[in-house]
């Protein structure tokens, strides 16, 4: 069968697997602007779905399609990645340490005496919330002149 065209992907159509592998090939296109090579894991190997290595840096990351918190991956040198609104396809994405992630929330949001956090160790939502916005600029990824690791 011979076909001559092919639509565009409806992203709240796809599975949760495909949305992952859209995700992640969304992000790494990203990275690359940054000199990174990303490396998808068949499994989460030490709490990261992939390794961007760049020639100065690997990076052990979380992929997540909305920001997410969780207590498995607190002291695991992890980064994490979101987009800032995943209602948005067009969002920037967030690359940040997990950890630092965490500080953040507990210095500028309540989420950490939520019983989804204290009972789950899991917190996440759509958006990012607006207080902590200000603080997460620095680690906003669109292809700006630097990129923040720290």
């Amino acid at each position: 069968m011979l076909i001559d065209r092919i639509e565009c992907i409806v992203y709240a159509d796809l599975s949760h697997k495909k949305k992952e592998n859209y995700n992640f090939h969304k992000v790494s296109a990203v990275l690359a602007e940054y000199g990174f090579n990303c490396i998808k894991l068949s499994d989460d190997w030490e709490g990261a779905d992939f390794l961007a290595h760049h020639d100065l840096v690997t990076l052990k990351v979380q992929l997540k399609a909305r920001i997410t918190i969780s207590k498995k991956y607190l002291n695991k040198n992890l980064y994490i990645i979101f987009p800032l609104d995943d209602s948005n396809l067009k969002s920037d994405w967030c690359l940040i340490k997990h950890d630092l992630l965490v500080d953040i929330i507990r210095e500028h949001n309540n989420w950490l005496n939520t019983s989804s956090w204290l009972k789950k160790g899991l917190y996440h939502s759509a958006k990012a919330p607006k207080e902590i916005l200000p603080y997460l600029e620095k680690y906003i990824v669109n292809t700006k002149k630097f990129l923040n690791l720290y």
